[in-house]
């Protein structure tokens, strides 16, 4: 068994919390550059370009880390679209959002990991979206699904809900819905986190639909890990790995950790 976590840090120093998650690689998400001299292994390894891009000064980004021996890391490289000089580059449309490597035992890739972050947008009138960020996540890594047997997981941040809208929008409903239902047209199964893997909100959200089996792996700042109510945490795997694939968030109480988001906890029977 392969066992991975995924952790939006919040942009917080949180490295050294990583060797004690009993896991072999860390998904991270809004992580800050290790520092130097660090004795983990972590992509990307180059700190000068450790941002994410856009209007906004991000310096943090999605990382990925290998946290024992069990397994080793080839890095799958990405560019910038304007830098692209051959057809065999790797072109992500805003930089930092996606970082993934294969994951080896004994010398065989097992699978590709992908640590992803749908980035907040700003329209022109002034409305919040992340939606638009989730699909080019998507166009991104539909590059890594050239044959119908790709072995993906996918897990982050996506910024957007499962089943319903903010404060029930059926409008959003419907348009993170496209999200779900173009991942799932790429080959890639939505795996959860999902109740029983992890703890509902309680009380139950006016805004979550009664059946929904949604767990909060995220709060604000005027909410607390016991108050937090929206999982904007996910994660996919390609049909022929789904079966192997299994998600719980850590979101009791008394395993939340120091960010905002709870950790996404992935086993894979490999």
């Amino acid at each position: 068994m392969i066992r991975l976590v995924s952790w939006n840090v919040g942009g917080r120093d949180l490295w050294s919390e990583l060797r004690g998650l009993d896991a072999d690689v860390a998904l991270l998400q809004e992580a800050r550059p290790p520092v130097a001299g660090s004795a983990l292994e972590v992509v990307p390894d180059d700190l000068t370009s450790w941002s994410t891009a856009g209007w906004q000064q991000r310096r943090w980004r999605t990382a990925v880390a290998r946290l024992s021996d069990r397994v080793e890391l080839d890095p799958v490289p990405t560019m910038a679209m304007e830098a692209v000089t051959g057809a065999a580059d790797w072109a992500i449309s805003r930089h930092g959002t996606v970082t993934a490597t294969d994951v080896k035992v004994g010398g065989r890739t097992i699978f590709t990991a992908a640590s992803v972050y749908a980035a907040w947008e700003q329209s022109p009138q002034g409305l919040i979206y992340a939606d638009g960020s989730a699909h080019r996540i998507l166009s991104d890594l539909s590059a890594l699904m050239s044959a119908p047997n790709h072995k993906l997981l996918i897990a982050g941040d996506w910024n957007i809900l499962l089943g319903y809208g903010e404060h029930g929008d059926a409008y959003y409903k419907d348009r993170y819905a496209t999200v779900f239902a173009r991942a799932e047209a790429l080959g890639l199964r939505f795996i959860g986190p999902q109740h029983p893997n992890g703890r509902q909100a309680d009380p139950w959200p006016n805004e979550l639909p009664t059946n929904s089996r949604c767990v909060p792996t995220y709060h604000h700042n005027r909410q607390t890990p016991a108050t937090a109510t929206r999982q904007l945490d996910f994660v996919f795997a390609s049909r022929s790995l789904a079966h192997a694939v299994s998600v719980r968030a850590l979101n009791a109480l008394d395993e939340w950790g120091p960010s905002d988001h709870c950790r996404v906890l992935i086993d894979v029977d490999a």
